[in-house]
């Protein structure tokens, strides 16, 4: 990426990751690598034509910028603003649309595709291959680069790609890898060593299998009532063991629950903060004032398990930075995660334990176990890794097959719901890089699918898309001229980057709004806000829902009336009551209810209520209401774009102008205050009871008299000692000289802007 954006000024690069939390890491990481490179060399082009170019010059124009999307950043970027994006595959899916539509795609030269393998995810790998197919179909000479750990076919990927491949199998840190059944430790170095000691494991007595492999050594059973299931017995004391060597381990459970629970118990076990090093135990109570200081405060269980160096990840996005780093540092020793987790962090350690290798019921596949598995070994710190498969006995035909089945063959996802199908050809109809019949088989043709599939199942359901795009009134075809397009609708799902039967859903929603629309309250506007993705697995709560609809003013019930929800059914379902979804109109019944659920979450973010105590309200996981607020930023932004798109003006305006919201987190009074970093709604709300009620307060301020206000703004009071409270008051000191910084180049950007409405020089 750095070699194509260095070649041309004008030149981008993208990096797709598959979570936001990788997509995190690698903007921190990748801003520190280009830091102190400049193109200060490179040949400048036509300084004319620049200025007719959203690629015009700039003050930084020496500078590699670095930018994230993903999650609440904005739906529709300005290209201008980076040299690399790294993105979600969401968000790089758009990204892509837009620059194709804008005739911006030219200058993108590079594309990494990291965990390649995500393409055969049943519910977001398609997006991948749509990505790369419009990229292949362009004709530019931008270079692919896909990677991976876990690629079994990589001739089928490779042919679809038109690309060189290169495989490796070297690790810098070479693993160990064990089999943990009955207490009992074997060695299983490769996998079919593994499998061979499982096989020889689950034989029946008198088989010919002989008597199986003598184990490398045994853990002993506890006499203690929590330890007494063998396999929680050896996850706890191989963890121990590592910790008591001075070595971090890795334990992956196969549930939240259970992750909380393992962290909890290996706290009881591992040294206590009255056998740890002084130095090092300052430093967890340090990140135990750094986590109570979070908005979200204190988790009760985290208060538990970090003294003894312990710490689980199931959590949002400010603690899950704070506990990576501790970890890292060696501040903590164990790590608690859950499976799916695994190819979502970043957090090697000399030991991996897997606690059964499940998912919530279903045991892992052969690529997750490999993630899992890739987490042992840090380089530069361990001169080896160790895996630890504990399996119980119930589980050893599972494990048998799973290690057997090896790496699955990948294959297109795209055929498997014919929806999928429909929203690809709506795409490329939208952003014009199909019109016609002809274009649609040439884009047919560059999928993966197109590899391994006979041609005449895939025209079928081409056919069969392009017919339930013209029902849903998404296209429009004209035989006699051979030319296809999108509808108005069409654009505006493609330009809010929805589903094609979302964007229906969405679509009804709002009509219904532009006929009656609720301003005198703020649940109308939340909840267009709130995302319609998945809806139908929403865990509601019923009880609090009752809860919610019994305060709601003469207001919220109006929209609640408008919407066509009652808030008698609501009380029916919370005695135990069933929702009929036996018909699609029943079925968007259900979906209203859900959203408005969630909208009841949103408004009480915005109304400055914190993360975890809307959690407990409405009885969901901190950190599920964290990425609620942040979805909804990026779909409210979808929101406007899709009301522009459909020439909705007074209902975008309407819907932008409510957004900062969104952001802030906080009432509309605020909203000035929340753009200074480090300030979030809390802080804001008690800046302006104390009289700093702009930013221009803020700019001329002295930090020294911010202090106060800062430490009145920590969540939870605790009684410190003197060397503690000193600690943080020297911690919320540098924060505020940050704060006063960035209120100055807040106030100043202000200052000219006036200046340039009033036509000063």
């Amino acid at each position: 990426m750095l070699k194509r954006v260095m070649e041309d000024r004008d030149a981008k690069a993208i990096l797709v990751l598959p979570y936001v939390a990788l997509v995190q890491e690698k903007v921190r990481w990748l801003r520190s690598v280009v830091g102190g490179i400049s193109r200060r060399d490179l040949d400048h082009a036509d300084e004319d034509d620049r200025k007719e170019s959203p690629w015009a010059p700039r003050a930084d124009k020496d500078t590699i910028r670095v930018v994230g999307f993903f999650g609440g950043s904005k739906i529709r970027a300005t290209w201008a603003d980076f040299d690399i994006a790294i993105c979600t595959i969401e968000k790089a899916n758009s990204l892509v649309n837009a620059a194709i539509e804008d005739c911006f795609i030219s200058k993108l030269r590079a594309v990494v595709l990291d965990e390649l393998h995500m393409i055969d995810d049943g519910h977001r790998g398609y997006l991948l291959e749509l990505l790369a197919t419009k990229l292949l179909c362009l004709g530019q000479p931008i270079q692919i680069i896909g990677m991976s750990a876990t690629l079994s076919n990589i001739e089928l990927l490779k042919t679809w790609l038109e690309a060189h491949s290169y495989e490796t199998h070297y690790r810098p840190v070479p693993i160990h890898e064990h089999l943990v059944y009955d207490g009992k430790i074997y060695a299983a170095e490769t996998t079919a060593g593994l499998l061979k000691t499982l096989t020889q494991l689950g034989s029946a007595p008198g088989s010919s299998a002989g008597p199986g492999p003598q184990p490398l050594r045994i853990i002993e059973p506890s006499a203690h009532k929590e330890l007494q299931y063998p396999v929680r017995n050896a996850v706890v004391a191989l963890a121990n063991e590592t910790v008591r060597d001075g070595h971090g381990v890795l334990v992956f459970s196969g549930s939240r629950v259970g992750c909380e629970s393992d962290a909890l118990l290996l706290s009881q076990v591992l040294p206590g903060p009255e056998e740890a090093d002084p130095a090092i135990q300052e430093k967890r109570q340090e990140l135990l004032g750094d986590l109570r200081s979070l908005p979200t405060g204190l988790d009760p269980k985290l208060g538990k398990t970090i003294p003894c160096g312990v710490a689980f990840h199931r959590l949002t996005t400010e603690e899950r930075e704070l506990i990576a780093k501790a970890y890292d540092d060696g501040v903590l020793k164990a790590c608690v995660a859950t499976c799916s987790l695994a190819a979502g962090i970043n957090l090697p350690a000399r030991r991996v334990v897997l606690n059964n290798a499940r998912m919530g019921r279903e045991l892992v596949g052969p690529a997750m176990l490999r993630q899992m598995r890739g987490r042992a070994g840090r380089k530069g710190k361990d001169e080896v890794g160790e895996t630890y498969l504990c399996c119980g006995k119930q589980d050893l035909e599972d494990v048998i097959d799973l290690m057997h089945a090896g790496l699955p063959q990948l294959s297109s996802c795209l055929i498997s719901d014919q929806r999928r199908m429909q929203r690809a050809l709506l795409e490329i109809i939208a952003i014009r890089l199909a019109t016609n019949r002809e274009s649609i088989d040439h884009y047919v043709a560059k999928t993966l699918l197109y590899q391994s599939t006979e041609p005449g199942s895939i025209r079928e359901t081409v056919n069969a898309s392009i017919t339930r795009l013209q029902e849903l009134e998404l296209i429009k075809v004209d035989d006699y001229e051979d030319e296809i397009q999108a509808t108005q609708l069409g654009k505006a799902i493609v330009a809010s980057a929805l589903e094609p039967e979302d964007g229906i859903f969405i679509h009804a929603e709002l009509k219904r709004a532009l006929q009656a629309f609720v301003l005198d309250g703020e649940m109308h506007v939340l909840y267009q806000f709130t995302p319609v993705q998945e809806l139908e697995e929403v865990m509601v709560d019923w009880h609090a829902f009752l809860n919610e609809v019994q305060k709601l003013d003469d207001s919220g019930l109006r929209v609640m009336s408008l919407l066509g929800l009652h808030p008698g059914v609501v009380n029916s379902m919370a005695l135990g009551g069933t929702m009929s979804k036996a018909t699609a109109e029943q079925r968007e019944t259900v979906r209203r209810y859900h959203r408005f659920y969630l909208a009841l979450q949103l408004r009480d973010l915005c109304n400055e209520m914190p993360v975890h105590r809307v959690a407990e309200n409405y009885n969901m996981h901190r950190g599920s209401v964290q990425r609620l607020a942040e979805t909804c930023q990026g779909f409210a932004a979808g929101m406007v774009k899709f009301c522009e798109t459909m020439g909705w003006g007074a209902m975008a305006t309407i819907l932008d102008h409510f957004s900062d919201r969104l952001k802030a987190g906080a009432r509309a009074d605020l909203l000035e205050l929340a753009k200074i970093t480090f300030v979030k709604s809390r802080t804001a709300r008690i800046l302006w009871d104390n009289g700093f009620k702009t930013v221009a307060s803020i700019a001329n301020a002295d930090p020294q008299e911010l202090l106060p206000v800062l430490m009145q703004a920590q969540p939870n009071k605790v009684k410190l000692g003197a060397k503690d409270e000193q600690t943080l008051r020297d911690k919320l000191l540098l924060k505020a000289k940050v704060m006063v910084d960035s209120a100055n180049r807040l106030w100043q950007s202000e200052l000219l802007e006036e200046r340039w409405a009033l036509g000063e020089e």
